[in-house]
């Protein structure tokens, strides 16, 4: 009976040694299960800020197909915004395009050889209904052809900050499905991305042009066909897999990549960015980021981490030289909005950070200092060290608010600087002359 309870307690804690292997660890993201999401990877950000609240192999390389419209979108509303090219410009349609848009089992809206139809019309054709042949030709109106225009998408791709990414055409199709326009040797390319990168680049893309989600949130478009061509994006109002504050903002689907959707959603003022890759059917893609959504809505929240005018324990001071104080107080200009797990505001501290060229090789600041001066940033992070930081890597542009003088100190005139320098160097003496002193006895 004895041996029977010893076997049975060894096999109970070699059980739970094992089990342990499997265990949540802080600073680990959420475990993939909790979600039951049959996406390949994914990711939640804040739309404000881009501070990131949930991931999944949110660095894995994988195809974006019709998502890489966003990119397409970005660079023509930069050229609209600089005056290169203009909504109502007149685009004539070559033969190509003509024959991309009438081609079979691709998404497209029907474009007429040698008719000219305006930036806007094609605009919306693929900020809308993912009109391939339409983004080429936006494409070939920008850089005067494809080709040039990938060139522009990698060269800003790498200008947004990010990191893994390839384009290799306008659309996201397959190369093969371009009716053999594509460079030679790339027939078997695909863009791709992460969906850290995927998620960054919807992030510039509302946050540098709001204006594209007037076009990303249609239901329906109404061509000059008289024709209704469909919004892929079946969680807008009116659609199958309808969300409440839905209004943006890219689907895709190629057998390369499978079927993938970004998403953004505003409801209460708070707005999310979601991205899945590599769902498992194009229902199924909708379903992921229906459970990110309600994931975000449900388990955060926007707090007040730090009031106005904090000052930090112990950080709340900074030596001056040449003032008339030799100290100045230092507090946050603002206070901190974060969203956070709910319920866990106490879970925060915050973190002081002092930009050095404000400082001399002493670590001071020099007078004269002005009320409200910037001389850092103060940002929070977690006690137990969970955090995902933010999708551009920088809390001092986001999460975070200026460090500044809470008080004004003036500079001493040049007869107390003297006769403290004075008094600095007879200190010195009169330090060394003690020392020497003291090694005679």
């Amino acid at each position: 009976m004895k041996r029977i309870s010893k076997i049975t307690l060894i096999f109970s804690f070699v059980f739970v040694l094992v089990m342990s292997q499997f265990a949540y660890q802080p600073g680990e993201a959420k475990a993939e299960s909790d979600l039951g999401l049959k996406a390949e990877a994914a990711i939640i950000i804040d739309g404000e800020t881009g501070q990131i609240i949930y991931e999944k192999n949110a660095d894995k390389v994988l195809g974006i197909a019709s998502m890489s419209k966003m990119m397409t979108e970005y660079i023509v509303m930069e050229s609209i915004k600089s005056g290169k090219i203009t909504w109502d410009q007149k685009v004539k349609i070559n033969e190509y395009v003509h024959n991309l848009s009438k081609a079979a089992n691709l998404s497209n809206v029907g474009l007429t050889q040698g008719e000219d139809y305006t930036v806007k019309e094609l605009y919306e054709a693929m900020a809308v209904h993912s009109g391939n042949a339409a983004t080429v030709a936006l494409a070939e109106l920008v850089s005067g052809s494809e080709e040039n225009f990938i060139k522009l998408m990698n060269k800003k791709a790498n200008e947004l900050g990010l990191k893994n990414y390839k384009f290799v055409n306008s659309t996201g199709l397959s190369n093969k499905d371009l009716l053999g326009k594509y460079p030679a040797g790339t027939e078997d390319d695909e863009n791709v991305m992460t969906a850290r990168d995927t998620a960054q680049l919807a992030y510039r893309l509302i946050n540098d042009y709001p204006e594209v989600l007037g076009h990303a949130k249609i239901s329906k478009l109404k061509f000059r066909d008289g024709k209704e061509y469909p919004n892929y994006n079946w969680m807008l109002p009116g659609l199958i897999f309808e969300y409440e504050g839905v209004d943006g903002l890219k689907t895709g689907s190629t057998e390369f990549a499978g079927y993938a959707n970004t998403g953004t959603v505003i409801r209460d003022g708070q707005r999310y960015i979601t991205v899945v890759m590599k769902s498992t059917s194009k229902n199924e893609r909708f379903t992921d980021t229906t459970k990110l959504m309600n994931y975000a809505y449900g388990s955060f929240e926007k707090e007040e981490v730090l009031p106005a005018h904090y000052q930090v324990k112990g950080k709340d001071s900074l030596p001056v030289t040449k003032g008339k104080e030799d100290a100045v107080k230092v507090e946050s200009n603002k206070a901190l909005d974060l969203v956070i797990p709910k319920d866990q505001k106490d879970n925060y501290k915050a973190k002081v950070v002092i930009d050095k060229k404000k400082l001399n090789k002493d670590g001071e600041l020099e007078a004269p200092i002005k009320k409200g001066e910037k001389v850092g940033y103060i940002t929070v992070e977690t006690k137990n060290g969970e955090n995902y930081g933010y999708i551009n890597g920088a809390a001092e542009k986001a999460g975070a608010v200026d460090l500044v003088a809470a008080e004004t100190v003036e500079k001493s005139n040049w007869f107390v600087l003297t006769m403290r320098a004075v008094g600095g160097f007879f200190a010195d003496v009169w330090g060394s002359t003690a020392a020497a002193v003291k090694g005679w006895f």
